[in-house]
């Protein structure tokens, strides 16, 4: 039996950029404890804050990123983005100041020559869980794929992966979101699934998505505390709600491949606004898409 339909409806995009700016290929998004928006995006000013109903705040990061990608905001409002290209992971302040750079530009591998400083290829995202430490999911094709543990301090703690099907193992981790157990849900992009794992890497069980699951987001029921996933089902154009098992509960009605509104280059990576409001930022059709409860 399929999925019911979500209730909600897509209409048309709603920010308000500067004059003569456009987005480009928008990888990113997530929201503040005040409900602002940042959007990460593959042009000028990078990083760009909008409110909540897409009036464009401030943007910044120019001359910093090659290839902007994953876009995180912890809960003391620092924004965590990552750069694929150049294989650094940046730490903002609410205010846009530059307060933590993990990996090194223009290396790639595990460690600096000096042994001091961990390295990163191809970072996708990177997120902060519930006690503080940094997970940093690595590999976008030509990387090893590996999920990579730092503490608050941005001090190296351990590794897990590799590339394989195997528990444990992954092809292209590309998100990651946290349950209130503090269980880690990951999803495997090319292995088309998502793997669940406690917080020191050990793997506890998956689920299945064909396709290329690409981007999650953990929400929470207001009256029954339940937890739901979303997930931006990558190059099927698919927007679905999961249960924390991986079933499907959900499906937006008449998401897809195409151009036109509802419709997916790529569903890279999605958010979920205090107002109910669904945001799935789509890198091949350079715009973010949003839905509203009909």
């Amino acid at each position: 039996m399929s999925p019911p339909p979500l209730p909600y409806v897509a209409v048309p995009e709603s920010f308000k950029l500067p004059p003569g700016m456009n987005f480009g290929g928008t990888s990113g998004i997530a929201f503040t404890s005040k409900g602002t928006m940042f959007v990460i995006h593959r042009g000028p000013k990078p990083l760009m804050e909008f409110d909540a109903d897409g009036n464009f705040i401030r943007g910044f990061g120019d001359g910093m990123f090659d290839r902007p990608h994953g876009l995180r905001i912890d809960r003391d409002d620092n924004i965590w983005a990552t750069d694929v290209a150049s294989n650094l992971v940046f730490k903002f302040n609410p205010a846009g100041r530059l307060e933590m750079v993990l990996g090194v530009k223009g290396w790639t591998g595990e460690w600096h020559p000096y042994g001091h400083l961990r390295l990163f290829q191809e970072p996708n995202e990177a997120v902060v869980g519930p006690t503080g430490d940094i997970y940093v999911l690595q590999g976008h094709g030509k990387a090893e794929s590996l999920v990579l543990k730092f503490d608050s301090d941005g001090n190296f703690i351990k590794t897990w992966g590799g590339k394989g099907k195997g528990p444990g193992q992954f092809d292209l981790p590309h998100s990651l979101v946290f349950d209130a157990q503090g269980l880690l849900y990951i999803a495997d992009r090319n292995n088309a699934r998502i793997q669940v794992f406690d917080a020191d890497g050990t793997y506890i069980r998956e689920s299945q998505h064909p396709g290329t699951p690409c981007g999650l987001f953990m929400s929470q029921d207001q009256q029954s505390k339940d937890q739901h996933i979303w997930l931006a089902h990558g190059h099927t154009g698919e927007i679905m709600k999961l249960d924390l098992n991986g079933n499907v509960v959900g499906k937006m009605e008449g998401a897809g491949q195409g151009k036109s509104l509802g419709k997916y280059g790529e569903a890279h990576y999605i958010a979920v606004s205090p107002r109910d409001e669904i945001f799935v930022a789509d890198t091949l059709n350079y715009r973010v898409q949003k839905y509203v409860r009909k």
